[in-house]
């Protein structure tokens, strides 16, 4: 969720200080730019992954701070609800088998992680939506006890004026008031960070945005909140309505969203960090005592704390992240697209499919977004979100076509492509890559088993609506474990 901040009000001298501040880091990111103070020699590829908590009897577990403790890994921290956690796995070059490295990383410290929450009454769930949520556990009761929290709701909640009013017509409607944004923290995400040079940014966050569509059709695993069947993917319509700080005449005004698609295809870095300037007024306006100008006199690095603050509470599917490693500042897109789930190999083959395609498209010689428009990318990531893998989406050349035609005829050669141009292993990636055209010869993802699970329960198993997703999150929990892509489930 970005940089901690201590509970406090705000004045206006505060949001006007800080407008001042942020300009004055935008100033300087600008002059970093063009000076080439960048690392770029040796990029690094990173994962986040979000989980939920659950009891024994597959309800949510508001025990966050208790199953931290156990687990005892500064790698694992906590999010916005007390029923969820994050695991930030170390970067790594994708050469020289980085992949495979992810994923041994990543299953070692989720077993050890769920043996520890066991101890004391919890499980782990990589889900997108725990589908055992009732409205009574996205209350503020349900909130981390942090101070971070607590002081977001409450400016969203004074930049909105009144509750949220979240509606998500699926198979089923969804209609939802909350007076909180816990509703959020049934969002549990997977998010790929990719570290790019300062002239490679804008192809490679056009690439991504131009795949988003894709991504999740093929990754979507949240087909169910409160009991209802909505979207394949409903935490992308949630999490957009969930942090929305428009009333509903100032979205009739044309006001930009919080979390944002976008609205063009970029030529630099710096053009996504000059709107969330200009488009977005402060949430958290907290300013640092320190003088960005100043330290780039100096020739130390700044850390621009205003701008990466400001920068966290706006939520692009694909974000630019600046960072520090050892004094030396870098740039990465994090890719934000995918929920959480269902295995480690699912996720590591989402990864593999993502990195390798958008380094094809990224060093094309005739960029995709120069025969795209930008609001078709948008178009089929909203239908990729509502469809998920029987989705149709469009594509240059191709007009409109199943996404799993597309994938196998175009996309999974140019990741192959990409992949090889990273340096990764054959093995890895033909496993890898492998796992995507299977998911997408079966036309199988996490939505459609939990979906069609969902549907046999009630059916054949005379379950009411309760029952069957209780039943098929213990099964989904028991094949998580096995670590066996998600199309290779069994169902009743």
């Amino acid at each position: 969720m970005g940089e901690e901040v201590g509970p406090r009000e705000f004045t206006r001298e505060d949001r006007a200080r800080y407008r001042q501040k942020i300009r004055r880091c935008l100033d300087v990111l600008a002059e970093m730019l063009a000076e080439h103070r960048f690392d770029a020699d040796r990029p690094l590829t990173g994962l986040e992954i979000e989980f939920n908590l659950v009891d024994p009897a597959a309800d949510p577990a508001m025990r966050n701070a208790d199953v931290l403790a156990a687990i005892a890994d500064p790698a694992f921290q906590t999010e916005l609800g007390q029923f969820n956690i994050e695991i930030n796995v170390p970067p790594l070059a994708l050469s020289d088998g980085g992949l495979t490295g992810f994923e041994k990383h990543l299953r070692d410290s989720l077993n050890e992680a769920d043996t520890k929450a066991r101890a004391v009454g919890a499980r782990m769930a990589m889900i997108g939506i725990l589908p055992t949520l009732r409205p009574e556990h996205l209350t503020l009761d349900s909130l981390s006890v942090n101070p971070r929290y607590q002081l977001l709701n409450e400016q969203i909640f004074a930049a909105r004026g009144e509750d949220l009013d979240i509606r998500i017509d699926g198979a089923e409607r969804l209609e939802l008031t909350a007076d909180t944004v816990v509703p959020e923290a049934a969002c549990t995400s997977t998010q790929f960070h990719l570290q790019v040079s300062p002239e490679d940014f804008a192809p490679y966050w056009n690439a991504a945005q131009s795949i988003a569509g894709v991504q999740v059709a093929l990754g979507a695993n949240s087909p169910y909140l409160l009991g209802r069947e909505l979207w394949r993917e409903t935490r992308i319509p949630l999490f957009e309505q969930a942090t929305d700080t428009r009333s509903e005449e100032i979205k009739a005004q044309g006001v930009r969203p919080r979390v944002w698609f976008g609205e063009r295809w970029i030529t630099s870095v710096f053009d996504l960090f000059e709107e969330n300037v200009r488009y977005f007024p402060a949430l958290l306006p907290v300013c640092e005592d320190d003088d960005p100008v100043e330290t780039l006199s100096r020739g130390e690095t700044p850390s621009l704390p205003e701008l990466r603050l400001h920068n966290g509470t706006i939520y692009r599917w694909n974000r630019p992240v600046y960072d520090i490693v050892d004094g030396v500042p870098h740039l990465r897109v994090e890719n934000r697209t995918l929920p959480a789930g269902p295995t480690v190999v699912d996720t590591l083959a989402n990864g593999a499919f993502y990195f390798g395609l958008v380094r094809a498209l990224a060093e094309s010689e005739r960029p995709l977004w120069s025969r795209m428009s930008f609001g078709a990318a948008e178009e089929n990531f909203h239908a990729a979100s509502r469809h998920g893998i029987g989705a149709s989406v469009y594509w240059p050349d191709a007009g409109t076509l199943p996404v799993t035609e597309l994938v196998l005829r175009r996309l999974l050669p140019l990741a192959y492509q990409g992949l090889d141009a990273w340096g990764v292993r054959a093995d890895e990636r033909d496993r890898l890559l492998g796992v995507i055209e299977a998911r997408c010869l079966a036309s199988a993802n996490g939505a459609t088993w939990q979906v069609e699970t969902v549907r046999d329960l009630e059916e054949r198993g005379n379950l009411s609506r309760t029952g069957a997703l209780h039943e098929m999150l213990g099964r989904y929990l028991d094949h998580m474990h096995t670590n066996r892509p998600v199309h290779e489930w069994s169902h009743p």
